[in-house]
């Protein structure tokens, strides 16, 4: 048994079934939580993870920009010079 560091509630996990570093959702409240300790069991408000999306975010686009210029070097090897 566990309790959820943001509403004081009694969270029932098996402690076999889970590892450090797991996540879950608080059926009480909702929040994201992440197991921290492991004896005694222990929850604490698992971290945003929307930073990591928009790292992963700003890498697609890079990518994207890079496959562009990749196009655009193509096309103007297979255009006909104007001498």
């Amino acid at each position: 048994m566990a309790t959820c560091p943001e509403c004081d509630a009694e969270i029932e996990v098996d402690e076999f079934d889970v590892d450090k570093g797991d996540q879950l959702s608080c059926p009480e409240c909702g929040s994201n939580l992440e197991v921290v300790g492991m004896a005694p069991l222990e929850l604490d408000v698992a971290p945003d993870d929307d930073d990591e999306d928009d790292d992963e975010d700003d890498l697609e686009d890079d990518e994207d920009l890079e496959d562009d210029e990749e196009d655009e070097d193509a096309d103007k090897e297979d255009e006909p010079w104007d001498e």
